[in-house]
C-alpha cells in the first residue's frame, strides 16, 4: 500500500478528511494536521512539515489542501526537492506529473469541487514522469 503524506489548514480540513475517507482502502495516509476546521492556523507551518517528510525520499508524495491551494503551493516550493503544483483539473494535474515531476499536489477547497479533487488525486498518484527532455528543465528549477 502506497504511503501518502497529507496536510491542510483550517480551510482545507474538511476536504482533507473526505480525501482520506475516499482513498483509505487504496492508500495509507500519514496525516500531518491540522485537526479542525474551527481553529484558524497558519498554512505555511503545515506545508513545511509535509515537505520535510516528502523530500526525504524521491518516492514520497504529498497532498496539501488550503482555501485556494496557492498559499500551500508557495510555501511548499520554498523547499529543495519539492515541486508543488496547484491542481484544478485532470489535465493540469497530469501535466504536472508528466512534464514537471511534481511530488506535491495542492488543492483549493474553496475553488475545487470534491469530485474534481478526487479525480485530480487519482491522476496525480497514477501518472508517471516522462523524463527525457523534461529532465534538463527540472534541473534548472
Amino acid at each position: 500500500m502506497k504511503k501518502i503524506f497529507i496536510s491542510s489548514d483550517h480551510a482545507g480540513f474538511n476536504l482533507k478528511e473526505q480525501i482520506k475517507k475516499k482513498f483509505s482502502k487504496k492508500y495509507l495516509f500519514q496525516d500531518l494536521g491540522t485537526n479542525s476546521s474551527k481553529v484558524s492556523v497558519n498554512y505555511p507551518n503545515f506545508a513545511h512539515t509535509l515537505c520535510k517528510k516528502v523530500s526525504k525520499n524521491t518516492k514520497n508524495i504529498g497532498i496539501l489542501v488550503c482555501g485556494s491551494g496557492m498559499g500551500m503551493s508557495m510555501a511548499a516550493n520554498r523547499h529543495k526537492k519539492i515541486r508543488a503544483a496547484v491542481c484544478y483539473s485532470v489535465k493540469n494535474t497530469k501535466l504536472s506529473r508528466l512534464h514537471n515531476n511534481a511530488n506535491v499536489i495542492t488543492l483549493g477547497s474553496r475553488l475545487t469541487k470534491k469530485k474534481t479533487a478526487f479525480k485530480c488525486i487519482e491522476t496525480f498518484i497514477n501518472t508517471k514522469f516522462e523524463g527525457g527532455r523534461h529532465i534538463k528543465r527540472i534541473k534548472k528549477i
